[in-house]
């Protein structure tokens, strides 16, 4: 039996499925993330989990116990709010030593639980700080610390990256992962920045308009999308028109009526010189993002997205004829979403 089991789990706000009928397995130790966007239920669902919903259907069952209808503190699960919820008059050392406070943990073990999780999140020598006096990422790790060192069976990590900035949200990502590995705790996040869920999850949930539609490591979510939905939210992706030959082997329609719906991800096509590859088109747009030049190329087809890795030679430029070109292999056949937007 996994050890964080979701039994047709729903929540219902009148006539509103907010969730419905979700099924998920975790082991212990694995981090798991629930992407999404906003309104899909992947908050919903965690705070089901953490005790703060009420559950409408289905069953939450922890390590073989029943907690669908137990009250949130006697889960005894880890919780790190979006907001961190830090009390801004304790010192760092308070705050994280407020829950083993309140389970009334005597203090020579208080004091050892507490120098030790602040070790873990390299906090040690803030421990006299208050939270005015921390950085956003001082302070995350604050909320971390205070979520681990009443060594939950579980932790439950609500947005939690999204008031950072861009560099340290990067930092972070791995920071949690480093420490989640550390101490082995079972671990989901919600989250919408499909980056940040790919970067560090063992499996990712997709979730959209209240249901899962998709449930698979990072890479094979990336390399094989069910949906049409799947393919655009996680990455960037190219939808074209396919069909499949004689011996049943996909193939982009260039026609542009094909039976099928094709995924073509932007790195996996190939820009060629004017009269080379399978389509031409010509280059409208084009965006320097460091590591990679982002182009728009427009064909027959549509405009379609490519990207090129930025190895120092000089970009292509706009108005340019270019050929485009790929593997065959690399095209997936989505199908049709059964979800509504």
């Amino acid at each position: 039996m996994a050890f964080v089991q979701l039994e047709g789990l729903g929540k219902r706000y009148g006539e509103i499925d907010a969730v419905v009928a979700t099924h998920l397995s975790v082991e212990k130790g694995e981090f798991v993330s629930l992407l999404g966007p906003s309104g899909c239920g992947k908050t919903t669902t965690l705070q089901m989990i953490a005790g703060f919903v009420e559950v409408t259907s289905g069953r939450i069952v922890l390590d073989g116990r029943d907690i669908t209808h137990a009250k949130p503190a006697s889960r005894g699960l880890g919780v790190v709010f979006q907001s961190y919820a830090l009390f801004p008059h304790m010192t760092v050392k308070d705050n994280v030593a407020f829950g083993l406070r309140m389970r009334k943990v005597a203090n020579s073990e208080l004091q050892q639980r507490v120098d030790r999780v602040l070790k873990l999140v390299r906090l040690n020598q803030h421990a006299e700080r208050y939270p005015r006096e921390l950085s956003g990422g001082q302070r995350q790790r604050v909320a971390l610390a205070r979520a681990l060192v009443i060594e939950p069976p579980v932790l439950l990590l609500d947005e939690p990256l999204s008031n950072l900035d861009a560099n340290l949200r990067e930092e972070m990502q791995f920071e949690i992962r480093r420490i989640q590995r550390e101490v082995g705790i079972t671990t989901l996040m919600v989250t919408h920045d499909q980056s940040e869920a790919l970067s560090i999850s063992d499996r990712v949930v997709v979730m959209q308009a209240g249901r899962i539609t998709q449930i698979d490591a990072p890479y094979t979510l990336y390399e094989h999308p069910r949906t049409e939905f799947i393919s655009g939210f996680v990455g960037k992706a190219n939808l074209l028109p396919g069909e499949r030959d004689s011996t049943g082997v996909v193939q982009v329609c260039n026609r542009g009526d094909g039976e099928l719906t094709l995924s073509l991800r932007p790195e996996k096509i190939d820009l060629r010189e004017k009269g080379q590859g399978r389509l031409q088109g010509q280059i409208v747009s084009r965006f320097f993002l460091g590591s990679q030049w982002l182009y728009g190329v427009s064909t027959t087809l549509g405009e379609l997205c490519v990207v090129r890795r930025n190895d120092g030679s000089a970009p292509m430029n706009e108005g340019t004829p270019v050929g485009l070109d790929w593997d065959a292999a690399l095209l997936r056949v989505l199908s049709v979403d059964e979800v509504p937007a």
